[in-house]
């Protein structure tokens, strides 16, 4: 009898360290107009706020639970906690964060890759920024990038949040965009004006440390005309032996002629239910590219959206996912051809063991107006035992004639002739796995920012024994 392989987990004792909290400073666990309230309370929200989250509490009560993707069985809502009161206020000088949130963020990373390769950083702490700067030569340029909450109570920005604000994704959506709505907190807003080019990227970064908790940030991004940015977002939390929740919101609007790219690293633990949502909208000629990986978490349900509204719009989707034992990961991307000669592509990758699931879910939609657009998607799913499981359920809709959609997906294993033919050429068989699985993500990790890209090839390059069946 062969020996399977083994793939050693992500080593994550980077993301694994937590700091004990008072549970005094955590609101009552569960939904209720109370705790809406309270959160409100604590956040000072204006009246129209207050009176949205009630009605997206309401929305999310007479919501069913989705059925259909992953089970989230094992998570009990109720049983959540929504808010946490921050340890200080919002800083923008580094040495006047908590020591605690401070060390968090240094074992991270985060202040070193702000001084190297960073415009602006925002760091999140459970449900709270806690740390928030833009150089002052990127403010100067008229880029607003602030946490959503000052900017809300701020009347050059109040207007503009309050008339974008869950309108890409209402609370109608689905149960957990109702969720989000009635208890969000947290998260960035940023403002590119007319013409200007932000050629360093911005980055916000969420750390959920607290036990048996949810975390909720919204992240709202408006790109005015001709514009450019690159927004990157990371995410990760300790394990423990209790579910949580991420259930944040992304919406994105992409001016005419603008171009976003929105790269995100998730490192979640796998006691997490990753229940994300994130939608982008683009105007004529204007662009969106999501570059997504998806590293942790014990269920996922993550589809990125981009709605083509404009003529000559476009999108973009690479993404990759490792599903290890324990883990059902279901990811995708949807697009929506709005406008004539508009353009997508997907490109994804999968890779799971030991048990992991992975399921590939791609929805496009090309629309009557949307004549001579062009549609591609490409899945490629590769499987390191005999255990794992992968699945692609792509779902085209076409209304008009006049376009050109195609759609390829693979699902395969290494194969023993793939290592013998390596091993022939000098390489060991744990360097021929390696250079196999490594080769196989390469058109992903190279789209990734360079620390991601990092931990990605970190991973690929982690210990393989044995041999595929």
């Amino acid at each position: 009898m062969k020996e399977k392989t083994q793939v050693g987990d992500i080593d994550r004792s980077l993301y694994d360290f937590r700091y004990e909290e008072n549970e005094g400073d955590f609101l009552d666990r569960g939904l209720t107009p109370q705790i809406i309230s309270e959160i409100s309370d604590e956040k000072n929200d204006p009246d129209w706020m207050r009176e949205f989250r009630l009605k997206a509490l309401d929305i999310y009560n007479r919501t069913p639970m989705v059925e259909w993707g992953a089970s989230t069985e094992g998570l009990d809502v109720d049983n959540i906690v929504t808010y946490i009161r921050p340890q200080s206020r919002m800083n923008t000088d580094w040495n006047n964060v908590p020591e605690n949130i401070k060390e968090t963020f240094e074992r991270l990373g985060i202040p070193q890759a702000e001084r190297e390769s960073l415009a602006g950083v925002g760091a999140q702490y459970d449900s709270e920024l806690v740390y928030h700067n833009v150089r002052s030569e990127v403010a100067e340029s008229g880029v607003v990038y602030t946490n959503l909450e000052s900017a809300m109570h701020d009347e050059r920005y109040a207007e503009i949040i309050r008339s974008h604000f869950m309108k890409l994704v209402p609370p109608t959506d689905h149960k957990f965009a109702a969720l989000h709505g009635a208890v969000w907190s947290g998260g960035s807003f940023v403002y590119v004006p007319k013409n200007v080019h932000l050629d360093i990227p911005l980055q916000s970064y969420f750390r959920l440390n607290a036990k048996g908790a949810g975390q909720f940030e919204h992240t709202l991004i408006i790109l005015e005309e001709n514009s450019y940015l690159h927004f990157i977002e990371g995410c990760s939390a300790p394990k423990y032996y209790e579910a949580g929740l991420h259930a944040g919101c992304v919406e994105l609007f992409v001016g005419k002629g603008a171009s976003l790219r929105y790269s995100t690293i998730e490192n979640w633990s796998k006691n997490m239910y990753n229940l994300n949502t994130k939608r982008a909208i683009v105007q004529e000629n204007g662009r969106i590219e999501w570059v997504s990986g998806s590293f942790g978490s014990h269920v996922s349900y993550l589809y990125p959206m981009s709605i083509l509204n404009g003529r000559g719009a476009s999108a973009e989707f690479t993404g990759i996912t490792f599903a290890g034992e324990g883990q059902d990961l279901d990811t995708g991307a949807k697009i929506v051809h709005n406008a004539p000669e508009t353009s997508s592509y997907m490109n994804t990758k999968s890779i799971s063991k030991s048990g992991g699931k992975s399921t590939f879910r791609s929805s496009v939609a090309v629309n009557e107006n949307a004549v001579g657009s062009k549609s591609s998607v490409s899945c490629e799913s590769l499987m390191l035992d005999n255990i794992s499981r992968s699945d692609t359920i792509p779902v085209i809709d076409v209304k008009t004639d006049k376009c050109d959609v195609g759609h390829e997906a693979r699902i395969g294993r290494i194969s023993d002739e793939a290592i013998f033919y390596l091993t022939s050429r000098g390489l060991s068989e744990q360097e021929a796995r390696a250079m196999i699985v490594r080769g196989f993500a390469d058109n992903v990790s190279k789209e990734l920012p360079l620390e991601y890209a990092v931990e990605m090839n970190n991973l690929i390059g982690l210990e393989m024994q044995g041999s595929i069946g």
